[in-house]
């Protein structure tokens, strides 16, 4: 990039947003996943009561099978992996993604294109991603074909064929999507903003790892990956659809009980803690004509129930592009001064999660002179939740909320996402009745003192990109009445 500099307070550097719609064969990945409310729907009690069991079953061997049965001809099964780039330190970071590409590229028993024209074979797709915590593989496919979903499955992650040939061949694919991801300044944004708020941590590492670790890693370093973190005590087989949960347990233990998943010390290792450090990145490209800026303070983890006022607290927020209608009548006050003063291009509140920590903060792309005056504004808005949040907009946000569950479980895709995730985050599946009480549980001081509690008097991370020579050259903690 021409005039390009890079300026930290702190040393050296994505995102996790809820994931989208995938196409039917995948290695690119969600960043990770946005915190809060895992997507389920709330239409009144009668419907909450009426949505089918999740059943869950551990094997021996510490495998969770979990479903949830309905009447539908198709299915979606999947595993969902404790593993991602956490898991990785600064010489294998990558390793997980690159994992990824091959695990699509044939097994010892599928090799070559074998596998995915006996996935084709089954009218079937396959999908997966990485993320800084997790990988998940799975199968969208006729009711009936369940159990062969299953034995693919398992196939997949117990026996990658880590061909040498195949390795340098995914090498160069991955290297030139290395290349293409630093157009996403999006994506570069959230990387930064990992790298500056964690350094020092995993939790700095890209999902796709360096340009230097692609090009060093070998078949032994990706062997003792799977080796080390494709176990059954670490898996979620989680299926959604026309199925019946009694088979795919069956079908767990004919395919899923292999000795070799079995930790030797007999526990998953734990993971250690994350540090959140307060701190600035910049990268700065005068070329471009506009300014990235990604600022959070350090949320809480995904099992703590503060995630589900800050959610409410994103809602009342509200998000802004301009390409959305409404002009100055929107609900949201920070995108009526948006349009109002033209402040931003876009922004977007987020709450990113992790097992023991979080980001939670806001997005925005905006004109190089507007930085100050759109910081000025966003800042007054976090200040506002944690003076004078009202009951009127509490209301709004948690009906927003519960819309918002509802639109996240439409199909077994992402029911069996859900329940995968559930399992990993939680130890379980929580019902949707529980979530919907849970929310509706929050009121307008429940906001004030929460936000309180993780904006006030708090050091924030701050990543900054493109033309952001205007950017406040000193950022100190968040305190009520203060201005950037």
């Amino acid at each position: 990039m021409a005039a390009r500099s890079v300026c930290r307070a702190g040393s050296a550097a994505g995102r996790a947003l809820l994931w989208g719609p995938r196409p039917s064969v995948s290695h690119r990945a969600p960043r990770g996943q946005r915190g809060g409310e895992p997507g389920r729907a709330s239409g009144g009690p009668a419907t909450l009561q009426n949505i089918p069991e999740t059943q869950v079953t551990t094997l021996e061997n510490g495998l969770r099978v979990a479903s949830e049965e309905s009447n539908q001809p198709t299915c979606t099964v999947g595993v969902w992996i404790e593993a991602g780039s956490r898991y990785e330190d600064t010489k294998t970071n990558g390793a997980g993604f690159f994992m990824e590409h091959l695990a699509f590229k044939g097994t010892k028993k599928r090799p070559g294109s074998a596998f995915e024209k006996e996935v084709e074979s089954l009218g079937a797709h396959l999908n997966g991603y990485t993320s800084r915590e997790q990988t998940a593989f799975y199968i969208k496919a006729f009711s009936k074909d369940m159990p062969k979903a299953v034995e693919l499955l398992s196939d997949l992650v117990q026996n990658c064929e880590l061909e040498n040939s195949q390795i340098e061949k995914e090498r160069g694919v991955i290297l030139q999507e290395l290349k293409e991801m630093d157009s996403n300044l999006t994506d570069v944004t959230f990387d930064y903003l990992h790298a500056t708020a964690y350094q020092g941590t995993a939790l700095a590492h890209t999902v796709e790892g360096t340009t230097e670790n692609i090009k060093k890693l070998t078949r032994a370093d990706l062997a003792s990956y799977v080796d080390t973190h494709f176990k059954a005590p670490r898996m979620v087989l989680a299926a959604a659809g026309g199925i019946s949960h009694r088979e795919l347990v069956d079908a767990a233990k004919q395919h899923f009980t292999g000795t070799s998943f079995a930790y030797k010390e007999g526990s998953v290792p734990s993971l250690p803690r994350c540090r959140f450090t307060g701190s600035e990145i910049r990268a700065r490209d005068d070329a471009l004509p506009l300014a990235h800026i990604a600022l959070a303070v350090e949320g809480p983890g995904w099992a703590d129930p503060d995630n589900v006022v800050l959610n409410v607290a994103n809602a009342i927020i509200g998000r802004y592009d301009r390409t959305f209608g409404g002009g100055k009548n929107q609900s949201s006050r920070l995108a009526a001064l948006a349009v109002e003063h033209n402040l931003c291009h876009s922004f977007e509140p987020f709450n990113t999660s992790y097992s023991d920590t979080g980001l939670f903060g806001f997005h925005f792309v905006c004109d190089p002179l507007s930085i100050d005056d759109m910081m000025f504004c966003a800042q007054g808005e976090w200040m506002r939740l944690c003076t004078s949040a009202t009951d009127s907009e509490v209301t709004r946000a948690k009906n927003y909320l519960r819309n918002a569950m509802v639109a996240q479980l439409d199909g077994t895709t992402r029911v069996c996402e859900n329940i995968g995730n559930h399992l990993l985050h939680y130890g379980r599946r929580i019902p949707l009745e529980e979530w919907d009480a849970r929310i509706s549980a929050v009121d307008a001081r429940m906001v004030r003192d929460v936000c309180s509690k993780y904006i006030y008097d708090k050091c924030p991370a701050v990543a900054a990109v493109g033309d952001c020579f205007l950017w406040p050259s000193k950022w100190s903690s968040l305190e009520k009445g203060d201005s950037v």
